[in-house]
Formats: C-alpha cells, sequence, structure tokens
C-alpha cells in the first residue's frame, strides 16, 4: 500500500472490456469519466487502446456453444456426421456448410458478417 492508501490491482479482461464501454456509452468527456471513476485518463487511454487491439486480433470474448443433433439424424449412429455443420448468430443469420466446403470462402463471409 502507498502512503495514500490506494492499492494498484490489475484489471481482467472483462472489467476492461466493460469500463471502456460504460465510458463510450456515458456521453462525458475522459476527464469527467475518469473522476466518477477515480480512474487515471492515462489508464482509460490504456484500456481504450487494449479493447480496440483485441478488436482487431478479432480475439473478441468467447460465446456459448450448443451443439443439437438435427431431428433427422440420431446421434448414436455416424449418418450425418460430419455432413452439415449449421451456425445461428444472434442476428438469426444462419451459415451452413457441407463436407467439402471452401474453408477460404467461409472465412471471408465471416470476415464480412463481422463488420455489420
Amino acid at each position: 500500500m502507498s502512503e495514500a492508501g490506494s492499492v494498484r490491482r490489475r484489471r481482467s479482461r472483462v472489467e476492461v472490456e466493460k469500463l471502456v464501454a460504460e465510458y463510450e456509452a456515458s456521453g462525458l468527456t475522459r476527464d469527467g469519466f475518469c473522476q466518477q471513476r477515480g480512474l487515471s485518463v492515462a489508464a482509460l487511454d490504456k484500456y481504450r487502446r487494449r479493447v480496440q487491439k483485441w478488436a482487431r486480433l478479432g480475439a473478441g470474448p468467447m460465446l456459448p456453444v450448443e451443439v443439437v443433433w438435427s431431428t433427422a439424424q440420431n446421434p448414436n449412429s455416424d449418418t450425418g456426421r460430419g455432413g452439415v455443420l449449421v451456425v445461428e448468430l444472434r442476428s438469426g443469420r444462419r451459415i451452413e456448410v457441407r463436407r467439402g466446403f471452401d474453408a477460404g470462402t467461409l472465412e471471408r463471409l465471416l470476415t464480412i458478417l463481422d463488420r455489420t
């Protein structure tokens, strides 16, 4: 502890992302937001750069995935396994690929969808 009685601690990635999102939604100036939170402007700027870097790298938070067998498939049989992959996005968009799909095309499609 320093003489001022404060302890510096490392914020988790989730905390950093939440703090940056709160700042961006607040409508406050950097100075005003930092005064309210007891945070230095330099720290906020550092966190904003980190979040931007994570977004560029596609290193966003992990999302839960649910594996569901279609009613036409029996999970105990090998028929149909590996034949179809379906991804449903929160937006309602649905991507379906079959065995032998072109991975490069799928990657480009996902990159475009991530921008919207």
